[in-house]
């Protein structure tokens, strides 16, 4: 139901259907519900890893300033073949973390020597070494998204959203004497808890608008080929009764953006019952076979995620340690896993980089997608504090040390960006997410393996 105060709309303002529950965005009619503070705290968190490194954190690659930038400061220029020339654009609002290591990652004991997939991802938000193990005494650390969860999540409907590209097997173990948990989750709401990854596009949209109570209901509605909208419409109008014009087209632009979600998704669901062959045949309907059109559809739910304010904390998994996923799309014929152990090949880290520089590009039409959204007198690009980053560094070696990372948006004006920061040798990438934290309101003197704050 709606919640009217002084013919002024709350801005948990919904669209209700039967089984069905629409979040609008921040609407003029909503802004006098809202205190300074409440405003103050709408900063959005998204944590994305990318595994396998980056070439620019290879020897060669280094030399090349395929990652980090040859100076620091502001006047930093970036190369044609960096991996981050794409994200160009937004300079402004972007910081790049140079040399800072990931020592949690790395091997504590001779039997963990050599399993380095199998520890990255649980240790890259946590910045803590995953326990050994395969049973269900599992043991990492917080991940820095769940402690921000925590502590802000909890006015939202979603407290915190966690999504991934890659399937995850949580079967057995996945090497070296360690669960699969480790590998398949980055997000950890407590040091034995990590929390799933969605990797549908499906399941994701039917969580943010609660699309059918039940799996019977939503097959139903997909067999009929009805929008999540159909079940909405009196509400709408009734709305729109009640709100100004710019209202009125901020809600119908919202609307036509699920809309267009939902439509690619029942495409690519169509088209994936139709009994041909696929490249990934034990993907759900739901995932398309094309890595730039499963991540864009990831994206974008994630986009209206934001704007809606469902939730303000995501994680987004890009892909999974020691995957042989071969991405056509960017123009080799190698799978992700094998074109990452170059063998310090000159020709082999170029291939490895247009992989990295077509991965990248999938994240630049997120920061585009934010940029070009409005939330009140701001974008939600200026509202949002993005971590992207890999908890290896040079892959071909399994390195943790030089590992990259990057920070972009305004976090409603705590982050500044324009600047290359180069760490002292030794910094642990800790002391940066550390610095992050705090950054975004809390006031922890530790994180992880830290040893003070890096100046961001």
């Amino acid at each position: 139901m709606r919640f009217i105060t002084k013919k002024k709309l709350d801005r948990r303002t919904f669209l209700q259907g039967t089984a069905t529950s629409i979040a609008l965005p921040l609407l003029d009619s909503m802004l006098p519900a809202f205190a300074t503070s409440d405003i103050e705290k709408r900063t959005r968190l998204i944590c994305i890893e990318e595994v396998h490194g980056l070439p620019g954190c290879t020897k060669w690659g280094s030399d090349q300033n395929l990652f980090a930038p040859a100076t620091t400061g502001r006047n930093y220029k970036l190369v044609s073949d960096n991996t981050l020339k794409i994200l160009e654009p937004w300079r402004d609002s972007m910081t790049i973390v140079s040399n800072t290591d990931v020592r949690m990652a790395e091997a504590q004991h001779p039997s963990e020597v050599g399993a380095d997939h199998f520890r990255s991802s649980a240790t890259f938000l946590t910045q803590a070494h995953p326990k050994q193990t395969q049973a269900s005494d599992i043991y990492c650390g917080t991940s820095l998204d769940q402690l921000h969860a925590h502590k802000y999540g909890q006015s939202t409907t979603l407290p915190s959203l966690q999504m991934g590209i890659e399937p995850a097997d949580k079967g057995g173990g996945c090497g070296y004497n360690y669960s699969c948990a480790y590998t398949d989750s980055i997000s950890w709401s407590s040091p034995n808890e990590p929390l799933p990854m969605i990797r549908n596009p499906r399941t994701a949209f039917d969580m943010l608008f609660g699309s059918g109570g039940t799996e019977k209901e939503r097959h139903i509605r997909r067999k009929m080929h009805a929008s999540i909208l159909d079940w909405v419409v009196d509400d709408i109008a009734s709305i729109k009764s009640e709100v100004g014009a710019v209202d009125i087209y901020r809600i119908d632009k919202y609307l036509e953006h699920v809309r267009e979600i939902e439509r690619r998704i029942q495409l690519v669901e169509t088209r994936n019952q139709q009994g041909e062959n696929r490249e990934l045949p034990d993907a759900p309907p739901g995932v398309p076979d094309s890595f730039s059109e499963h991540a864009k559809l990831m994206y974008d739910l994630q986009v209206l995620a934001c704007e809606a304010d469902i939730t303000r904390v995501i994680s987004f998994k890009l892909g999974r340690d020691a995957s042989n996923r071969i991405l056509p799309e960017s123009g080799s014929s190698k799978g992700f896993h094998p074109s990452s152990h170059h063998g310090d090949s000159i020709e082999a880290i170029k291939e490895f980089n247009a992989i990295c520089q077509y991965r990248m590009k999938q994240t630049a039409y997120f920061v585009d997608r934010l940029e070009n959204i409005m939330d009140g007198d701001t974008t939600l690009l200026d509202q949002s504090m993005i971590i992207w980053g890999s908890p290896m560094g040079d892959a071909n070696v399994h390195n943790h040390r030089r590992c990259p990372l990057v920070v972009l948006g305004g976090a409603n004006g705590v982050h500044q960006g324009g600047t290359h920061i180069k760490a002292a040798d030794d910094t642990p990438m800790a002391n940066a997410m550390l610095r992050l934290l705090n950054l975004l309101g809390h006031e922890r003197e530790s994180f992880g393996d830290s040893t003070g704050e890096i100046s961001i």
